[in-house]
């Protein structure tokens, strides 16, 4: 299972160092502010979708891809946030 959030976290960073022509995740990765404009909309539409009580297995995903690419594009490391996690455990 997290493997799969492994292998994205490894995809964003591939596309990072050698961009693909026509990816979307390379337009996130480029652009800051579609990458932001995107987090917000898939966090937006992962509420509606818990409130409705549909397709939220889908929206968390978006949401999940969106964070990482987001995070990536900002110079924040999943690994650091993981420690930062870690830390607050008691």
């Amino acid at each position: 299972m997290l493997n799969t959030l492994e292998n994205l976290i490894k995809l964003a960073r591939e596309r990072k160092s050698t961009p693909v022509e026509g990816s979307y995740t390379n337009k996130l990765l480029e652009d800051k502010s579609l990458a932001k404009k995107k987090v917000l909309e898939e966090i937006n539409e992962l509420i509606e979708a818990v409130e409705r009580d549909s397709n939220k297995i889908h929206e968390a995903a978006d949401v999940l891809y969106h964070l990482i690419m987001y995070l990536e594009k900002s110079g924040i490391k999943i690994e650091e946030v993981m420690e930062e996690l870690e830390s607050r455990k008691k």
